[in-house]
């Protein structure tokens, strides 16, 4: 197994989503990061319409690790050039506004992340492997698949 292939599936373990992981392959689990943060970020707006303040912070962490240690621990800074560094800086961007949406209970700091997430993961399925659906609870439309390659996570 790979490097990046190890850091990335143990940063999805700690996090603890669900495992398919076992047969993705990079591109696959970089889309499951993905869906893992939209996912948490969705919980914690429905938890802030709760009023349920401990799943909200529980899901808004769970969020800014997926960003951190799954999707920004994956670039690869050598050979993503620019890209991986403006993409580094809108994760760290993404992270605050988080912060910002757990301590003021901000949905529309939540839904400022969820489309930037939304933004990146359609483009994320444009560039790779054949495209997989987003789950239905996300509402993400797979954008059609182009032959190019942009951004470099990792060897593959």
């Amino acid at each position: 197994m790979n490097p990046f292939r190890t850091a990335t599936v143990n940063a999805y373990r700690e996090v603890g989503l669900d495992t398919g992981i076992a047969d993705a392959g990079p591109h696959q689990v970089v889309l499951m990061l993905f869906d893992g943060a939209l996912a948490a970020i969705v919980e914690a707006r429905s938890y802030i319409s709760a009023r349920n303040i401990p799943a909200k912070i529980a899901a808004i962490s769970r969020a800014i690790r997926i960003i951190n240690e799954g999707l920004r621990s994956a670039l690869d800074m050598e050979r993503g050039g620019q890209i991986a560094v403006q993409l580094r800086d809108l994760y760290d961007y993404m992270m605050g506004r988080l912060v910002e949406a757990n301590l003021k209970n901000s949905q529309a700091a939540l839904a400022e992340v969820t489309a930037l997430l939304c933004e990146i993961r359609a483009a994320w399925v444009q560039i790779g492997e054949p495209p997989a659906a987003a789950p239905a609870s996300l509402a993400v439309a797979p954008v059609p698949r182009q032959d190019r390659r942009a951004v470099s996570y990792g060897a593959a």
